[in-house]
């Protein structure tokens, strides 16, 4: 743990390492987890586990204050790449996990949970590897709130078609435990950014910050309650969540320049595909199934998700897209500074 503190903060020194300095807090994170786990399962009578919805449901609201109507306004003004964008996400990444969980022949309840993963939306942390991959911020922050506002609806109704047969799923169930952890965080954001405005400008720094320390209690407290079963198939599960996160960002990226975006809004299309909201899919695993193991899946993407994500975006931070287009990539200031504040 220490090793891997060490050299995060090591790492937010240098230009172009800094951008890893979060992945390598994670790292350290779960070996504590994974040496220690009956430290992250209870506290005296408290179960940890309970805590992981609050923390997405923060982590939630801290989206809801950096939306505005002018967020909206942008997706009106960039239809085809929020719809292609949306599209490619729902439908690349459930039918890649459907694949991959059955391709590894996996146990009812991981294969599941690595379905559950590709049935989710996109993440912030998107966001964070568009903005160093010279993307396209705007239709990135349009992507994510998108797929994360309809995730209500299809998140449960793809696992229901997906995964029903692995595990149990009460589609009404599910539509709710999304209601409250998605819809209402989200909206008492917003509602809080419209009464304060001005007066809460200090929540787009302290918000980011607070909500990757959400993720990384969320991921400890998953990874001590399956360490487990994580041991005996954990090199599996980490191959297979690879295999399905590095497929998203492949054919997302080739499927915008199929359909002739440039290079800007096809690097921000893989993104938005490849990266998915794990902390959302582990607060749900704990919700739908009583398992450890379903939660495992998406423990494991997340780690994973922001070390090939970091990567991607530094190999593409150096490499200037060819045909820059900067008038489609504008972002209002508070959105940038929430962005540069969580790097």
């Amino acid at each position: 743990m220490l090793f891997f503190l060490s050299i995060a903060i090591a790492f937010r020194g240098h230009q172009f390492l800094k951008g890893f300095s979060y992945t390598l807090m994670i790292f350290g994170s779960v070996s504590l987890a994974m040496y220690y786990p009956n430290y992250f399962k209870t506290i005296g009578n408290f179960n940890l586990s309970a805590v992981i919805v609050p923390m997405l449901q923060l982590i939630m609201f801290g989206m809801g204050t950096e939306l505005s109507l002018k967020d909206f306004s942008r997706i009106v003004q960039m239809p085809k790449g929020v719809i292609v964008g949306v599209t490619c996400h729902y439908i690349i990444m459930p039918m890649v996990g459907f694949g991959v969980a059955h391709m590894f022949n996996f146990p009812p309840e991981i294969a599941a949970g690595i379905i559950l993963v590709g049935c989710c939306p996109s993440g912030l942390a998107s966001n964070v590897m568009c903005y160093l991959s010279k993307g396209n911020l705007a239709l990135s922050v349009s992507v994510t709130t998108v797929s994360t506002l309809v995730a209500p609806l299809l998140t449960p109704l793809l696992m229901r078609l997906l995964g029903g047969s692995l595990i149990s799923i009460n589609f009404l169930d599910m539509v709710w435990e999304m209601v409250k952890m998605v819809v209402l965080p989200v909206a008492l954001g917003v509602l809080v950014h419209y009464l304060l405005r001005e007066r809460a400008k200090w929540l787009n720094k302290v918000l980011p910050i607070t909500s990757m320390i959400g993720i990384i209690i969320i991921l400890v407290v998953i990874i001590a309650k399956g360490r487990d079963p994580l041991l005996k198939v954990g090199g599996l599960i980490i191959l297979a969540t690879f295999i399905h996160n590095t497929f998203g960002y492949f054919l997302g990226y080739w499927s915008g320049r199929l359909l002739k975006f440039n290079e800007r809004d096809s690097r921000t299309i893989a993104l938005e595909v490849g990266m998915q909201n794990a902390g959302l899919a582990s607060a749900l695993a704990s919700k739908i199934s009583a398992n450890p193991a379903v939660a495992l899946a998406p423990a494991i993407f997340g780690p994973l998700m922001n070390i090939t994500g970091s990567l991607l975006s530094s190999w593409w931070h150096n490499r200037e897209p060819k045909d820059d287009i900067t008038d489609k990539n504008k972002i209002p200031a508070d959105h940038r500074e929430a962005i540069e504040a969580a790097i």
